[in-house]
């Protein structure tokens, strides 16, 4: 048993219940779910979810670009590092591996990132118009370390994985994958704090800097 499982086991004998969730049971919560109303939403213009996604990471403090086809984005990665004076060399998610990066003038290796590695480029399971989010599930060929310790965060994004708002998101998640993965991470721009002194500092805790590349 898992640490995990173990937590959770302790938590359903502190109410009573059998140490796993039984066929039955999980049946229950699942149809909890979907008859349960959801809360008040803010509305918004949601006839361009694209444009209302760029627009938004935009102000959140990513930069965006967006081309025609996925085999357009190393290029479009290759001019971004190039403009911006960053390193051309860093890791890439082992689920992009195959594209042309080495074609356009970068050299990516397929694996996690680690600390000394300034450039990270992942995809991104889809992104939420509403705020300008990336959301980013974790496996073994798309590593969360990627997104986090570098300095400079790129994403690829397909444009029809942009839905209207977080509940969107989780509803695509549940209908696409049988469980939750490790980590689900949602990036809002540029890793930022005020904790000090209330004073904006950018790269406290992750990127510098978040670029997506958006395509189709």
């Amino acid at each position: 048993m898992s640490a995990r499982d173990n937590i959770l086991a302790r938590i359903r004998s502190g109410l009573g219940l059998p140490g796993t969730a039984a066929g039955a049971e999980r049946a229950q919560i699942a149809d909890y779910i979907a008859r349960n109303p959801r809360g008040p939403r803010p509305s918004f213009d949601a006839t361009d979810l694209v444009a209302r996604f760029c627009e938004r990471s935009v102000k959140l403090g990513s930069t965006v670009e967006r081309v025609a086809s996925l085999a357009e984005v190393p290029q479009a990665v290759a001019r971004y590092l190039k403009a911006s004076a960053l390193p051309v060399t860093g890791v890439v998610w082992p689920a992009l591996q195959a594209l042309s990066w080495q074609e356009a003038g970068l050299s990516f290796q397929a694996r996690e990132a680690n600390g000394l590695d300034l450039v990270g480029v992942t995809g991104a399971f889809c992104a939420i118009a509403e705020t300008g989010t990336l959301m980013l599930l974790s496996a073994a060929d798309t590593p969360a370390t990627v997104s986090l310790l570098p300095e400079t965060h790129i994403a690829v994004l397909d444009a029809a994985r942009i839905v209207a708002g977080m509940e969107e998101a989780w509803a695509l998640m549940t209908s696409e994958r049988e469980g939750l993965p490790r980590a689900v991470n949602f990036v809002s721009g540029p890793s930022r704090t005020a904790d000090i002194e209330q004073t904006i500092v950018i790269g406290a805790h992750g990127p510098y800097r978040v670029h997506v590349v958006c395509h189709g």
